[in-house]
């Protein structure tokens, strides 16, 4: 404020997080980091709103902080602005400013003309920056390089257990698994703490079916995934369960444990349901099921946007996609349970079982 507007005065209100201006203007300071902070702002409203470091902002979180640009000052127009160094093409403001595409829905934006977006990149601003330090962006390895010097989105992480070139070259049509070609089939829930469809900050409910061919492979056939209240979640699989004719839904334990059965049984008694624990990380279960792709074991019976994009988000070390994976999470369970890999238990188990059914064989 001292540089850029030297006779502006500023009044710290620090216990309630805002400066405040001498004409009454405030500029209010806050966090979108977990849903306590992001409901903070819920019942202000602002002309302008700024994100710094969008890459770590959940897109249900930025929504919550969109649905506030409601002050009206006459002069000036409403306007949200977002700053990030780019990541993965997957993430929400690629899909939005850049694709024009809602990250929810993935459909294009009826209102594409309020979305607009511009690169500013290290070479850019080289008057303000050391040429040691400009080479030293330069001669990072290529995917970071393309982040911090080129400044543009990258296809996938670093170590991706998943890539979109993998997944397409093992896809099928869902014609391809026809009912009578399928030795099993299996609903998987990864429930969430959703109240409802318009809890922006929770996360979706996975919601994957899949089947085992009668050839040994296995499809997914249909991404239900939502969010919404346990009620309405519940009906959904079951429905999913009877329409595909499962034999039974696959839920994780570890949110609401019994409640989760009690919720799906609620919809119909009669559903079997099979509970499962999440006793390692993400990626420890999700990579047995990764290496089932490259010798074509997997297939998927359409195209799953949100899914696939979550897949690639995947590395050994863990997920590096915004918010929850909750659609490849629920994947993962079903394609553990119908592989039969022992509730998600990890690479080193997956290859142990793989050198014993060889020497079996």
């Amino acid at each position: 404020m001292r540089l850029c507007f030297p006779g502006t005065k500023l009044k710290e209100h620090r216990q309630d997080g805002f400066f405040a201006l001498s004409n009454g203007a405030r500029i209010w300071v806050g966090g979108l980091d977990d849903k306590e902070r992001v409901e903070k702002i819920l019942g202000l409203e602002f002309v302008s709103i700024f994100l710094n470091e969008a890459s770590q902002i959940p897109y249900g979180s930025a929504l919550i902080a969109f649905t506030r640009l409601a002050q009206s000052v006459p002069g000036l127009a409403q306007r949200a602005y977002v700053d990030l160094n780019p990541t993965s093409k997957a993430h929400w403001t690629n899909l939005l400013f850049g694709d024009k595409r809602d990250p929810i829905s993935m459909q294009p934006l009826t209102d594409p003309q309020n979305y607009a977006r511009a690169f500013l990149n290290p070479p850019d601003n080289a008057a303000n920056l050391s040429a040691q330090f400009l080479e030293s962006l330069a001669n990072l390895p290529e995917r970071q390089r393309k982040r911090f010097f080129e400044g543009i989105y990258v296809d996938e992480l670093d170590g991706a257990l998943w890539s979109y070139e993998l997944i397409d070259a093992n896809r099928c049509e869902p014609g391809d698994i026809l009912e009578e070609k399928r030795a099993a089939v299996v609903v998987a829930l990864d429930p969430s703490g959703a109240a409802g469809r318009d809890d922006l900050g929770a996360d979706e409910i996975g919601l994957v079916v899949a089947a085992r061919g009668m050839d040994g492979d296995c499809y997914i056939l249909a991404d239900l995934s939502c969010r919404d209240a346990p009620a309405v979640w519940g009906r959904r699989a079951v429905v999913a369960f009877h329409e595909y004719r499962a034999d039974c839904i696959v839920a994780e334990s570890n949110f609401g444990g019994e409640m989760v059965r009690a919720t799906i049984q609620a919809a119909d008694p009669n559903v079997p349901v099979r509970l499962v624990t999440a006793s390692r990380g993400k990626a420890v279960r999700a990579e047995p099921i990764s290496v089932r792709y490259a010798p074509r074991q997997v297939h998927h019976a359409g195209r799953f946007g949100k899914l696939e994009d979550q897949l690639c988000a995947f590395t050994s070390a863990g997920y590096g996609g915004s918010g929850s994976p909750d659609h490849a999470d629920a994947a993962i369970w079903a394609l553990t349970y119908l592989f039969d890999l022992g509730g998600g238990t990890g690479i080193i188990e997956f290859y142990r079982r793989e050198v014993d059914a060889t020497y079996r064989g």
